[in-house]
């Protein structure tokens, strides 16, 4: 049986945090649960919320003899100790680091960007410092949805937390699916390719 994979969708959690800028990844992640027809649950002793489903030529959650396992997830702890519950998710799933995608906000790329990469530091991102310290590398896969820099002079710790306008709320939904598609062709079709077709 192929190795699992296990897609990381960074965010806090709560109603409050719902649909910020800081939760664009857990976006993503509940965006692949829908495709695939399953449901975050509650994973015991792991301090995150799983969906597990399976990979294939065919598509997400399509049953065939090639499928690989899928574990989607989305911390129960804040962004900042979001490390531990991957790794508690990662090291009961033994999934290893080259099969972890992390989708996660990006200040430094405008809104209507997504871009793919293997590897690199945090960029001040208190999610991807958790994981680096938790994982002991940084060198999983990111999709990296950009949500663009704070105006005038305003905190980017403020404003990650702040909701979409409405202006802006269509282009996030394209940006979550697009985010979507890039991780099943990660899974599918590898990580070139995926950069090749995705990063813009």
């Amino acid at each position: 049986m192929s190795q699992p994979w296990l897609v990381v969708g960074l965010g806090n959690p709560g109603p409050t945090y719902a649909g910020t800028r800081h939760n664009a990844g857990a976006m993503a992640a509940e965006e692949l649960c829908r495709r695939s027809g399953v449901g975050l649950s509650s994973a015991r002793g792991q301090r995150a919320d799983v969906a597990r489903t399976r990979i294939s030529p065919a598509g997400l959650g399509v049953p065939s003899a090639q499928a690989a396992p899928v574990i989607i997830m989305r911390s129960r702890t804040y962004m900042n100790e979001s490390g531990i519950a991957v790794r508690k998710v990662a090291d009961f799933s033994r999934v290893p680091l080259d099969r972890i995608i992390v989708i996660h906000d990006e200040i430094d790329l405008p809104l209507g960007r997504i871009r793919i990469k293997r590897g690199g530091g945090d960029n001040g991102h208190n999610g991807l410092k958790s994981l680096r310290a938790h994982l002991r590398s940084g060198d999983f896969i990111r999709v990296r949805i950009g949500v663009g820099r704070p105006p005038g002079h305003q905190d980017p710790a403020d404003y990650v937390l702040k909701g979409f306008s409405a202006r802006e709320k269509p282009e996030i939904g394209v940006q979550v699916a697009l985010a979507a598609d890039a991780v099943e062709c990660l899974m599918t079709q590898g990580l070139e390719t995926a950069q090749n077709r995705f990063n813009s």
